[in-house]
């Protein structure tokens, strides 16, 4: 991988507001773009908002094109890669998916749809049934969203397809504060990174979201070597961190400290 900047964001996102969550979108996008940042990353769902009814939901998926338009459009404009949140509607039915867009500086966009739904979202949503990597041989990424990050298998085919970092983009209201929030990453993001040899990128949802529902903004981003590189607690804030190629190279070069290699799917019953 190359050297790569990336700003991950916490900010409040008003549900079935998609006009000001888009604004605010580019907002931020803008900030990051003047801290050097190359990559932006915004929390689960920030377009749509979380906690919906279905059929508020289905409003804002019928602007899904009109939302990936505009976030192409800023991400040329800038230069930059965006990842934002929202939802779309199934191609073949009429079932909703929440989903990351990835939208590139050549013009590009590419998506993530979520492969596990947890519990309370089954009345609204489907899993999406793919796992793709994005970038390039520079820089390349996966994304998984809020309860995707429990499923440690998910992580471990992401990095045997060559991902060199993964963003966990949140919408958690779980957790009375962000340090509740921060401490329950803590028991599985720095494992996703240490076991795989990657870097891991995460943020929340902030603050009252208009139907019920408050966010504790956290936002961190952990090393190869599962440590914690950066991190900050509080609602409508940005994380700016380095990636340096040679961190990666560090572990993935040494024989003790880079375990992927010497895995055996043969026994397991796995690829």
């Amino acid at each position: 991988m190359k050297d790569m900047r990336v700003a991950m964001v916490t900010c409040r996102c008003p549900a079935g507001d998609f006009r000001r969550n888009l604004d605010n979108t580019v907002s931020w996008t803008l900030q990051a773009k003047s801290a050097g940042a190359a990559m932006v990353c915004f929390p689960e769902l920030n377009i749509s908002g979380y906690g919906l009814r279905f059929g508020d939901y289905r409003k804002v998926a019928e602007h899904f094109p009109d939302i990936t338009a505009e976030l192409s459009g800023l991400a040329q404009r800038e230069n930059m890669t965006v990842l934002a949140g929202t939802v779309r509607q199934d191609k073949t039915s009429d079932l909703l998916l929440p989903c990351h867009v990835t939208a590139f500086a050549h013009g590009g966009i590419e998506i993530y749809d979520k492969l596990h739904i947890a519990p309370p979202e089954t009345f609204s949503f489907v899993p999406g049934n793919s796992v793709p990597l994005f970038g390039d041989q520079r820089f390349r990424f996966g994304i998984q969203l809020c309860y995707d990050a429990h499923f440690p298998e998910l992580s471990t085919r992401m990095a045997l397809m060559g991902a060199d970092a993964i963003f966990f983009p949140h919408a958690s209201p779980r957790g009375a504060t962000s340090q509740e929030k921060f401490d329950s990453w803590m028991r599985h993001l720095t494992a996703r990174a240490y076991d795989n040899g990657l870097f891991v990128a995460a943020c929340n949802q902030s603050g009252d979201n208009g139907v019920g529902l408050a966010f504790q903004g956290v936002a961190l981003v952990i090393g190869p070597d599962g440590k914690i590189m950066d991190s900050l607690l509080g609602p409508d804030q940005m994380l700016v961190v380095d990636l340096p190629a040679a961190d990666l190279a560090n572990v993935r070069d040494h024989r003790m400290r880079y375990f992927l290699p010497n895995r055996r799917p043969d026994i397991y019953g796995t690829d």
